[in-house]
């Protein structure tokens, strides 16, 4: 394992702590400095196990995880890492598998954005960047959030947590993906939403259907039935609309 940090000048008092899960030593040497040349501080780890280590002893702000590792499929420590770290951490796939398909399952295991190698260094930061502001508890929202437990429809959701309570009192742990996108809606129910407000980006491409994925996660939670939601309706050609009465408390 190494590390790498950069003179703060980035404007954060603190930098994030970014781990890198990367087997190609010439890969995380080029990862590290970008991360370095724009004041993160970072740790690379060569196998699964490793970072999984390090991650008992203290999370890091982001994971990168490549998929082709020797020691585990890479899918299989995202979920790992989601198991474990739910909501604590933000998980970004950095890859050489560009399969709709793996990309579609990296973000159903919880990964909060994927990246395929060979990769642009400022469109890496940029999506790094973005991860970290979802993470942060309460960057860009407006009051609500300052309350910490949201009620709708029979459901209970923890923003300090990220806990989610069905009616029966069942739990579920959210990604920290699903926690955004879940306040982001709480916070402006019965108001039809963008794909671009919800992923609190501008010019996102037509073909970036991970927002897409992320609601089709929550309405696995949330809906009797997910082919027919009540809660989340899709409203065509405009975004989606979260049709339920919130109260905070």
């Amino acid at each position: 394992m190494t590390a790498a940090s950069a003179p703060a000048n980035s404007g954060r008092e603190t930098p994030a702590s970014i781990y890198l899960v990367e087997d190609e030593p010439e890969i995380a040497r080029i990862v590290v400095r970008v991360l370095g040349d724009f004041g993160f501080t970072a740790e690379w780890f060569r196998t699964g196990a490793e970072l999984l280590r390090r991650l008992r002893t203290r999370p890091p702000g982001l994971c990168i995880v490549d998929l082709g590792l020797p020691d585990i499929d890479g899918m299989e420590l995202v979920r790992e890492i989601r198991r474990r770290h739910a909501g604590a951490c933000g998980v970004l796939i950095l890859t050489g598998r560009g399969y709709t398909a793996d990309r579609v399952m990296g973000l159903e295991l919880g990964a909060d954005d994927y990246i395929v190698k060979p990769f642009e260094p400022r469109e890496l930061i940029a999506r790094i960047r973005s991860i970290l502001r979802r993470c942060e508890p309460h960057a860009g929202s407006p009051p609500p959030t300052a309350a910490r437990v949201a009620e709708f429809s029979g459901w209970r959701f923890d923003t300090g947590s990220n806990a989610l309570y069905a009616p029966d009192a069942e739990e579920f742990s959210l990604s920290t993906a699903e926690a955004q996108l879940l306040r982001l809606f709480l916070e402006r129910p019965n108001r039809i939403l963008t794909r671009e407000q919800l992923l609190g980006e501008r010019g996102v491409s037509p073909y970036d259907r991970s927002i897409d994925v992320r609601i089709s996660r929550l309405r696995r939670k949330l809906e009797s039935d997910p082919h027919n939601p009540k809660i989340i309706k899709t409203v065509y050609g405009a975004g989606y609309l979260f049709s339920s009465t919130v109260s905070w408390g």
